[in-house]
């Protein structure tokens, strides 16, 4: 059983392997079977399953130049709270804004669901449908 302070010590740790877009620090803070929830309405939003869903995601975000400032980080028996500026870099437009993530840990310590709540999803919509597009169909189809 881990503590809080384990606990903002694993996403102190995941931030801190996200700003050097170090995908497996980032693994070693979650489950293999993840499930990361993002909001909004475009190519990169909806739940990623599994550990290399999520770092397909973030390998997108690092091609934007996102970067993430941890503002409050408190915890509970299960669960983290953690609100951060999030902003891009690249890329056109730009995001800017404040996000809150819910982090769930399972009974040995690890991340096993997150979910992300937006400061302004409509800035972060468009700006991914800025960026990234879908591919043609027939190819996004499974």
């Amino acid at each position: 059983m881990t503590t809080g302070a384990d606990k903002v010590a694993a996403i102190t740790k995941f931030f801190a392997a996200y700003a050097a877009y170090d995908l497996d620090g980032m693994r070693e803070v979650l489950t293999d079977d993840i499930e990361w929830t993002i909001p909004g309405h475009h190519p990169l939003s909806g739940t990623k399953r599994g550990v290399e869903e999520v770092a397909a995601f973030f390998t997108q975000l690092a091609k934007a130049g996102f970067q993430a400032e941890p503002l409050f980080l408190e915890s509970n028996d299960e669960y983290v709270v953690d609100i951060h500026r999030g902003w891009s870099t690249e890329g056109a437009g730009k995001v800017d804004t404040m996000w809150a993530l819910v982090w769930h840990f399972n009974i040995d310590g690890k991340v096993d669901r997150v979910f992300n709540l937006s400061g302004d999803q409509h800035q972060m919509d468009n700006y991914i449908w800025s960026n990234f597009s879908l591919a043609p169909i027939p190819d996004r189809l499974a």
